[in-house]
């Protein structure tokens, strides 16, 4: 107990945006050495989860919280499994319910001020049924595996925070949008999403990586002013390229766990002193995390194609153009958007 309160008093003589920079990258660095020394079916879902909840100015959940959330996931992603059959015999009506469920997880994240939840539900209502069309046995792993991810990123929280916790005192209260606002960015989202999701079902296999970036940046549109949003959406997807590829070309080295693990920490200690002001940057907070969890969807699927002996370096200028396609398309679906809803 005196060794555990002399490590937590020392943490906290360091600066808070410092501590939130090592809790950040030690999280997504445990995170990721812990799924992929378990080989659990996604590796790369822990990592970007962990960056989701690390990235949070808040304390972990309790054991009592986090068991409701792991809930709440199995919840959502089951609902998922049960619109798959539906997508395959009766396309429009199915496509309804996902539009509406998008919408409504949108509406939980921006209105009701829970990211998570509502990405997690975001993820049960488009990548589950769209997986399931492909094969059951895959939205099942894939079921599987999303909630083994987000167990490990919150259990990887657990042994970071004591290090590098948050300040005792309260933070200030978000301004909160209009409930005209909230609809119509919550709306946007939606409409940002739907269109990856009708590509993706060309060939739900290889496209899931592209349906969870369209989430991922529809959510990350409804943050924007439209006047930063080229900069913040296409600029955070060459950023997660660019260092994916400065990671895969140092893995050369020594394709070890160690070693991914350490380059993982050294990257994520960059990309969080730049999310919380370390270093001066023009850049928003939602730019660092974007960039970071591309970055690390990018790198896990070009691991599992080196495992399954594809041309890692033909599947990552693909999925990267596809990547850089859907943030162009984030980028001009804002603009029309906003455009029409000037006009009425």
């Amino acid at each position: 107990m005196i060794a555990r309160n002399r490590t937590s008093s020392t943490s906290s003589r360091l600066p808070l945006a410092a501590r939130r920079c090592y809790r950040l990258a030690f999280t997504t660095a445990l995170a990721l050495a812990l799924c992929y020394g378990l080989n659990i079916g996604i590796p790369f879902v822990a990592p970007v989860f962990a960056v989701l909840v690390a990235a949070a100015p808040t304390p972990p959940p309790d054991v009592r919280g986090a068991f409701g959330l792991l809930l709440f996931m199995a919840a959502a992603l089951t609902v998922g499994i049960l619109i798959g059959p539906l997508l395959q015999q009766a396309p429009f009506t199915a496509l309804l319910i996902i539009a509406a469920g998008t919408y409504f997880s949108n509406r939980l994240a921006i209105s009701g001020g829970k990211a998570l939840p509502g990405t997690l539900l975001a993820l049960g209502f488009t990548v589950i049924p769209v997986a399931d069309v492909a094969s059951s046995a895959l939205a099942s792993a894939l079921v599987e595996a999303l909630v083994l991810g987000l167990a490990l990123a919150i259990f990887s929280l657990w042994l970071v925070y004591p290090f590098f916790p948050e300040d005792t005192a309260p933070a200030p209260p978000a301004q909160s949008t209009t409930t005209v606002d909230d609809h119509w960015l919550s709306l946007r989202a939606t409409l940002i999403v739907l269109p990856a999701l009708g590509f993706t079902l060309t060939n739900p296999t290889t496209n899931l990586p592209f349906l969870v970036k369209s989430i991922l940046l529809g959510r990350e549109a409804s943050e924007l002013q439209l006047r930063h949003a080229g900069r913040e959406l296409v600029g955070s997807t060459l950023a997660g390229g660019l260092l994916a590829i400065a990671v895969w070309w140092c893995l050369g080295f020594a394709v070890e766990l160690w070693f991914f693990s350490a380059w993982i920490l050294l990257v994520s200690l960059f990309v969080a002193a730049g999310c919380y002001q370390v270093f001066r940057n023009r850049f928003s907070p939602g730019f660092w995390s974007n960039a970071l969890m591309n970055m690390l969807i990018l790198l896990g699927a070009a691991v599992q194609d080196s495992a399954a002996g594809k041309d890692v370096y033909q599947a990552f200028m693909v999925r990267m153009s596809l990547f850089l396609l859907v943030a162009v398309y984030a980028l001009v679906a804002m603009q029309l958007l906003e455009w029409w809803r000037g006009r009425r």
